[in-house]
């Protein structure tokens, strides 16, 4: 078989399905008659926000894991799965090198033993770290300041190594703030214990919930808080397919995915109120660090060559879908 020459047979198996972003491409590639097999252990990902044949299986596990691409021979491989809170990798870096690094290891071994050479992987702005231009281009230098970033960027080194030496057609897309929730609300952002913005914002609205905490109000920013470009999951969705279709066709590359333009935490309170007609109860705390005060998408790699435009960009747009799925969790899962 020649490595030159992707695979079009088979379907394309989503590490990380279940999660919040995974369980969007899932919906979107089905939507675009494309075969899906799910591989997710189910640690943070929930079986209910997919409709595909589901492997459970944790990467770390390379025996289950060449099991399942064996049975299945997949085309590619969208990738997913890991774990992804900078703070969170500050406490537990090895936890963090241990899923990502050598669940990904294990992955794109497995890929090689099967022949399946296409894989579009979740990769992140954090391999950026303290952006030294903005908005950050597409071959800005990659110095990651966070365990997390510093693991994405370890995947990143394993992929480029797989593609010189076995022929791989790699996409890494690194985006930025991932927010929002299908429009139908019936799949959207659930994590335990949540610490993304829009929905710990969102929350600080209920009576008796905890206020949010602005981490860091004395940034080198308009109002003292980080900013950050927010790309609707959908719009991350439509992109994996667009990776998907230039991996096959041309071969690999890299580059961001976002929006291009950034909004302070402040800016997202004040949204949410906007949206939901309700008062946000916040205080405010210390800087956490791994946090760049700035990061906002640049590059025209993803429009011109990938041909994806962003087309659910609006801050209240993401928010107001964003809230729509929030309710369905308190409402027996309907959308209001």
């Amino acid at each position: 078989m020649d490595f030159a020459k992707p695979i079009r047979s088979g379907p394309v198996l989503v590490t990380g399905g279940a999660g919040y972003v995974g369980s969007h491409a899932v919906r979107c590639l089905q939507a675009n008659d494309i075969d899906v097999v799910v591989v997710d252990n189910l640690s943070t990902g929930f079986e209910r926000l997919i409709s595909a044949p589901l492997e459970v299986c944790d990467l770390r596990d390379k025996e289950g894991l060449f099991d399942v691409m064996r049975r299945h021979k997949p085309r590619a491989v969208m990738h997913f799965a890991a774990r992804c809170y900078v703070g969170e990798s500050v406490r537990d870096p090895l936890g963090y090198y241990e899923t990502n690094v050598i669940g990904a290891w294990n992955l794109l071994s497995c890929m090689k033993e099967v022949r399946c050479q296409t894989l579009v992987m979740s990769s992140t702005c954090a391999v950026y770290g303290v952006p030294q231009s903005l908005p950050i281009p597409d071959d800005h230098s990659r110095r990651p300041i966070s365990p997390y970033g510093r693991s994405k960027l370890a995947v990143e080194f394993l992929a480029e190594d797989f593609s010189r030496a076995y022929g791989f057609r790699v996409g890494r897309l690194r985006y930025f703030n991932a927010a929002g929730a299908s429009q139908d609300a019936s799949i959207g952002e659930l994590h335990e214990p949540e610490t993304h913005v829009i929905p710990l914002v969102m929350r600080a609205t209920q009576p008796g919930a905890q206020p949010f905490t602005i981490y860091g109000t004395d940034y080198d920013t308009p109002d003292g808080t980080c900013i950050r470009d927010y790309v609707h999951v959908e719009d991350l969705a439509d992109a994996h397919l667009l990776a998907l279709k230039r991996c096959e066709d041309h071969g690999g590359f890299a580059c961001n995915l976002g929006t291009g333009r950034g909004f302070s935490v402040r800016e997202v309170i004040s949204s949410v109120e906007r949206v939901t007609g309700l008062h946000v109860s916040y205080r405010t705390g210390d800087r956490r660090e791994g946090d760049p005060p700035i990061l906002v998408s640049g590059g025209r790699f993803a429009g011109d060559v990938l041909g994806w435009r962003p087309k659910r960009a609006e801050l209240d747009r993401i928010v107001e879908d964003a809230w729509r799925f929030e309710q369905t969790q308190t409402s027996g899962g309907k959308a209001p």
